[in-house]
């Protein structure tokens, strides 16, 4: 039973721009697995973003940058089989879609393609809009992902906030802008000053939604291995933490592993 019940109807591209003109925040959290991502849909989530963090959280990598395309998709199939209402987006990975179209648009249909996904993702204003506008015109739709922008990192050299300088604030602008002309349906802004954040959503028709932008969004994004706990050592600012599974977790396998050794697993009731 779901604990968020009185809408189940699908959450569609055109949902979130209702809910953007009405004033609804929009909740939206990573999911990588079938398991997981069918809780979180059960709890009312409103996008699911099938996210490139997958190569921190769940292959271990120290950037986004080495997943592949491969592996995007089977994630992407993992979680579309369990979701039945959220909005699903999928990450298009690093070096699927920079810097060629033709690649971006074969990368962008072999996702839509194999993993049943409503979405994609891409990082990047005017570097990439060749690519967004290629995508787009095949019917599929983009959010748009500006500020830190994880893929870039090599380029920036640091996770710091980003668009604390005029120049740089101003081409943030400059691409939201761009992003929505091009027909994007929405755009994550990731750590940038709260005031410029909600100068880009009073301006923009589209959702814009935030990690680490404060408030004045129109919805916000976390990683679900850090926001449930299951991760410790990553502790921004914009953090909130709603539960501690990395301890749960231990304290339950140390207790399996306390009662085989023991032999009090598996008792007389727990045989056949």
């Amino acid at each position: 039973m779901s604990v968020h019940n009185e809408d189940s109807r699908k959450v569609t591209t055109h949902r979130l721009m209702e809910m953007k003109q009405r004033g609804e925040k929009i909740a939206m959290l990573t999911a990588y697995d079938y398991s997981m991502a069918k809780l979180i849909d059960q709890a009312g989530m409103d996008v699911i973003l099938v996210g490139d963090s997958a190569s921190n959280v769940m292959a271990g990598n120290v950037t986004t940058l080495p997943i592949t395309l491969d592996q995007m998709i089977y994630h992407g199939k993992s979680v579309t089989k369990a979701t039945k209402r959220a909005l699903v987006v999928v990450d298009m990975p690093f070096g699927s879609y920079q810097g060629n179209s033709m690649e971006a648009i074969s990368s962008a249909i072999r996702i839509m393609k194999e993993t049943h996904a409503d979405a994609l993702k891409l990082e990047g204003g005017s570097e990439i809009i060749e690519s967004v506008q290629r995508i787009l015109s095949a019917g599929i739709p983009i959010m748009g992902h500006l500020g830190l922008t994880p893929q870039s990192i090599n380029k920036f050299g640091t996770y710091t906030v980003r668009a604390r300088e005029e120049s740089e604030a101003k081409k943030l602008i400059e691409d939201a802008r761009l992003l929505q002309e091009a027909g994007c349906f929405g755009i994550v802004l990731e750590k940038i000053p709260a005031m410029l954040a909600q100068l880009i959503t009073e301006e923009l028709k589209i959702p814009i939604i935030g990690i680490g932008a404060g408030p004045h969004v129109d919805g916000q994004v976390l990683v679900m291995h850090d926001m449930l706990g299951i991760t410790q050592d990553f502790s921004p600012r914009f953090l909130r933490r709603y539960a501690n599974l990395q301890d749960t977790i231990v304290k339950a396998v140390n207790l399996y592993v306390k009662d085989v050794k023991s032999r009090d697993f598996p008792n007389e009731k727990e045989q056949y």
